[in-house]
């Protein structure tokens, strides 16, 4: 008989984290530095959960997962019930576990964080994932109920969650991506020490069995045109992700040995994964200085590390407390030997031909009523110079609108962000009837989770609209969430 739940479980078992691997390990591998929670641990953190009737956590989740409701599951050793549960929120739930910055999201939110300690929410979502389809659980799917079929572009985690989405409404879907791989970003931009790519191969199988098709390796514009898409298909889902990186404006950000944030993990990805010869310089016993201070430059960090790097350097314009990223991969990346320079701001990259250094400059913080984070101001006469053989640019990144938006009607916003509004009768359709899109190109640069978010609510849209089509179309109760 299952143990009454104890209200008071967060006071008696202290909040406990699966084991990192050893530093000296995790310096040389590209492999994910956590253990993972086994039934027992799982179970015991999952008690700690206050069950407080508003549930901040699962407010503060932008897919909402019933993130209560999962726990006590696990708690009670309902392992395939808890997936069931998280999979109606979440069409990659085992990714989230791992990506997701629970310190800002859920676990920030927790009722018992100030004083005792989040629940370790994150860790748990993985392993319910990773245990259920170790041990054969697959999502319920109905047989096609349709002729009618959605044609996605882009298998990131937009365009999954939405074929997720569709499927369990019957509705057919074909996704197309330029990678060799699915997941987008998810493969190929972010490192296997936070994500490794087993994951997301095993996710494809369980998406794959789903009747999802995927036909990879094609460019669309290039391979196969818009307008056969749309021809072929009665619904278009655009999943583009946002890849035009932000420069920095700075003197010799030409130089031999600067490198943009994004095309260097995607190559070193593909390196490590063996798809293709990529010539990235050697980083063994060079001097790294990294630039920006969210979770890519945490990426490029610890990437550099593993390359071999002499040093590695990040340099961010405000202090830690106002970076952006994950506060679990700044300490991460402390631990591993990353140097961090806070109240920095760069003015120049110094050399004559390859990049010699760093110009800095120190930065205070003033506070300003147009501006909640405050105002950076240099002060005048702190310049330095600190050397750097290697330096990786993480400024961020824009949306790179495709060549043919304009020929179909597809809208975009000053900062090239496709417009399809949230909140009208087909969420997040286009100006063009057929088409709809999701993820970074519509928001901009962001989570994984809002991503998946989005493509989940285009998804309905996407349904309502083939509605126009075929009357019987029904919304199932894993949308309507």
């Amino acid at each position: 008989m299952m143990k009454e739940k104890d209200p008071f479980g967060f006071v008696q078992v202290e909040r406990e984290e699966p084991q990192k691997k050893k530093i000296v390990e995790r310096k040389k591998k590209f492999v994910e530095i956590y253990d993972s929670f086994n039934g027992v641990s799982a179970a015991s953190q999952a008690s700690r959960c206050l069950d407080c009737g508003n549930p901040y956590c699962e407010w503060k989740c932008p897919v909402h997962n019933y993130i209560p409701n999962w726990l006590e599951l696990i708690r009670q050793g309902q392992l395939f019930e808890a997936a069931e549960l998280s999979h109606m929120t979440n069409s990659l739930p085992e990714v989230c576990g791992r990506v997701c910055p629970q310190d800002r999201l859920c676990e920030g939110a927790c009722t018992i964080n100030e004083d005792f300690e989040a629940v370790t929410i994150g860790q748990i979502e993985k392993y319910i994932t990773d245990t259920a389809l170790s041990l054969g659980w697959k999502p319920k799917v109905p047989s096609p109920i349709s002729h009618l079929k959605v044609g996605i572009v882009g298998a990131g985690p937009a365009g999954i969650a939405c074929a997720d989405r569709l499927a369990r409404m019957g509705i057919k879907s074909v996704v197309y991506d330029r990678y060799p791989e699915i997941g987008g970003l998810l493969t190929f931009g972010i490192p296997a020490f936070k994500l490794e790519k087993s994951v997301i191969q095993k996710r494809r199988e369980i998406l794959e069995s789903m009747g999802i098709e995927f036909r990879l390796n094609v460019n669309v514009g290039e391979d196969i045109s818009i307008d056969e898409l749309i021809d072929t298909y009665d619904a278009i889902f655009l999943g583009l992700g946002t890849y035009d990186s932000i420069s920095g404006n700075l003197p010799g950000e030409k130089h031999r040995g600067v490198l943009q944030a994004l095309p260097f993990l995607i190559d070193n990805t593909k390196q490590l994964m063996g798809f293709s010869e990529i010539n990235l310089p050697d980083f063994k016993d060079k001097n790294v200085v990294v630039l920006g201070g969210g979770d890519t430059a945490m990426d490029c960090n610890r990437s550099a590390i593993r390359l071999g790097a002499r040093s590695v350097t990040c340099v961010y314009r405000r202090d830690k407390e106002s970076m952006p990223g994950s506060r679990r991969e700044v300490t991460n990346a402390q631990e591993e030997g990353v140097r961090f320079l806070y109240h920095r701001q760069p003015l120049a990259l110094k050399g004559e031909d390859h990049v010699e250094g760093v110009e800095l400059i120190k930065t205070q913080l003033v506070q300003d009523a147009n501006n909640t984070r405050g105002r950076i101001v240099h002060i005048e006469g702190s310049e330095e110079i600190i050397p750097a053989d290697i330096v990786l640019l993480a400024f961020g990144f824009n949306a790179s609108p495709a060549n043919w938006f304009s020929n179909l009607g597809i809208r975009v916003d000053a900062k090239g962000r496709v417009i399809a509004p949230e909140h009208q009768p087909y969420p997040f359709q286009t100006d063009h009837p057929k088409i709809f899109a999701g993820g970074d190109m519509v928001r901009g640069s962001d989570l994984v989770v809002t991503a998946i978010w989005e493509g989940q609510q285009a998804a309905k849209g996407i349904a309502g609209y083939l509605n126009q089509i075929e009357s019987h179309l029904p919304l199932s109760d894993a949308l309507t969430h």
